[in-house]
């Protein structure tokens, strides 16, 4: 890749027009186009493609892959080019020079004249990169957007490219014009035909660009399905497992089930990732809340090696606060000493035990207890409720910012 700091962007009155209009009145972000024109001097630009309405390029950065830029200007419609050719044919020597392959910066005037500018202004630039900055622009589209100043300085005929019109189109519009109107050219027809004159002498006829230049409609793009309203069900086994493994058909169903509920939970929203980011022993847990009080149950608690009862208390954890609860269930801490402003806190559980149970209340770190009931301050500074069953201490509600509304919950 070459180094060239010192190059320069806009030698001819065309290249610089251009920049003078995407530095002072594209509307660019002005931080981001100085990058840009340091990417675009070191050689980073590959080759600059040109079409009607749009530059596309590669330009390398960090990574190996260069990023795809892309960099879409407003076409003109066909009314504003009929008004910009109008303009143009008007002026003898305008169109004299436009025919002989120039295009001189007074074409801007006539453009002008005619209520445009050749030159794109305020959100008539719209560069779009590959690569993960949302700035407008990145420095790889900026870079793209000066090197089109150098295709300028080649050809001027790139900008009424970028408006969306050929060099032909537009040498065929204003050669038309010239010609007369639509109209004379039709009432020269009749005459030449009522006297007998197959053709009129001049008819050039219709440029086949001009004939097939209008746009193609485009079919309706569908809208996207919406998701189902609930998981799907998994589809039976083709063929029965292997009978030396039992129970692995029901294994591959459970797993099959859990994976169309997690695609579910993403589709619909109601999750970023489902789960896929979580530890071994979470993901345990978030599985066994999903199958509490259902035959598969059972096979997991078997086969977790940490006992029924205590899985258990791992999803009704989940179940009730997701990750935080689950952290809650074997984690304490001490809320006055990290969070001093949380005494009050624990004061208003207290109450809320003390009216509740009417016994005596105590206080350890994050819980507070009375009698069977036991309510735990989170690091989120919500209550979860704790009720007493077997000799431990069970989740039994969700969290409440309330104390009093976590209790009503056992």
């Amino acid at each position: 890749m070459s180094e060239d700091l010192s190059a320069e962007f806009g030698r001819t009155w065309w290249g610089a027009a251009w920049v003078e209009a995407l530095e002072q009145r594209a509307r660019l972000d002005p931080n981001r186009l100085p990058r840009g024109r340091d990417y675009a001097r070191s050689g980073a630009v590959g080759e600059l493609t040109l079409a009607p309405g749009e530059a596309r390029a590669q330009v390398q950065g960090r990574l190996t892959a260069p990023y795809e830029v892309r960099i879409r200007v407003r076409r003109f419609t066909d009314e504003e080019w009929d008004r910009v050719l109008t303009a143009i044919s008007a002026r003898l020597g305008h169109a004299a020079a436009l025919l002989d392959g120039e295009l001189p910066p007074e074409i801007a005037e006539d453009a002008a004249s005619a209520g445009l500018d050749l030159l794109p202004g305020g959100g008539e630039v719209g560069p779009r990169c590959s690569c993960p900055d949302d700035a407008d622009p990145c420095k790889h589209s900026a870079a793209a957007c000066y090197l089109v100043a150098d295709a300028l300085d080649a050809d001027p005929f790139v900008l009424l490219l970028l408006r969306g019109r050929s060099r032909d189109q537009v040498l065929a519009g204003v050669r038309t014009r010239r010609r007369g109107t639509p109209d004379e050219a039709q009432a020269a027809a009749v005459a030449g035909s009522r006297a007998g004159v197959g053709r009129v002498a001049n008819d050039e006829g219709v440029d086949a660009r001009d004939a097939f230049d209008e746009p193609v409609p485009w079919p309706k793009i569908p809208a996207p399905p919406l998701p189902p309203a609930r998981p799907g069900q998994p589809a039976a086994l083709p063929v029965d497992p292997p009978a030396w493994r039992a129970g692995l058909g029901s294994d591959l169903h459970e797993l099959a089930a859990d994976a169309a509920a997690r695609a579910w939970e993403m589709a619909v929203g109601l999750s970023a990732d489902a789960g896929l980011g979580l530890s071994a022993d979470a993901d345990l847990a978030r599985r066994a809340a999903r199958t509490l009080g259902t035959p598969a149950f059972g096979p997991i608690a078997a086969r977790s090696g940490i006992g029924a009862r205590e899985l258990v208390r791992q999803a009704l954890a989940w179940r009730h606060g997701g990750l935080a609860g689950l952290e809650l269930l074997g984690g304490q801490w001490d809320p006055v000493a990290d969070e001093p402003e949380s005494a009050d806190l624990l004061k208003a559980a207290v109450n809320v035990l003390r009216s509740k149970t009417g016994e005596a209340e105590s206080v350890q770190g994050n819980r507070v207890m009375a009698g069977r009931l036991q309510l735990r301050l989170g690091r989120d500074l919500r209550w979860y409720p704790y009720a007493r069953s077997d000799g431990d201490w069970e989740p039994s509600g969700p969290p409440q910012a309330d104390p009093a509304q976590a209790v009503a919950s056992l």
